[in-house]
């Protein structure tokens, strides 16, 4: 199935759902994610993820593939309730990936 059709995940934000969907297709397991920027949950276009070391590779080559700008990708821990959650990935994009 090609990422360009109904493969897309409804609800998302419009600027990231689209890499949401290829990222899905590839075989990361997302589960949040925003476009960023004023008013929304993140500063910049974030798609959170889980997985085992090896799955941050991934998901960055996945990025590579496409040439997204890519900012950081980082294993990270929330506090909830005080205590710590996770760790889980985070991949941060300088904008909304460009899509073709």
């Amino acid at each position: 199935m090609s990422p360009r059709s109904s493969s897309v995940v409804a609800g998302l934000d419009p600027g990231i759902a689209l890499a949401v969907s290829i990222l899905r297709a590839a075989g990361v397991e997302t589960f949040e994610s925003c476009e960023g920027g004023p008013g929304h949950a993140f500063a910049c276009p974030t798609v959170r993820f889980h997985g085992q070391p090896a799955a941050g590779f991934l998901a960055y080559s996945v990025a590579l593939d496409h040439a997204w700008p890519v900012d950081a990708v980082r294993r990270v821990w929330t506090v909830v309730d005080g205590e710590l959650s996770g760790p889980f990935w985070e991949i941060t994009f300088w904008e909304c990936p460009a899509l073709p």
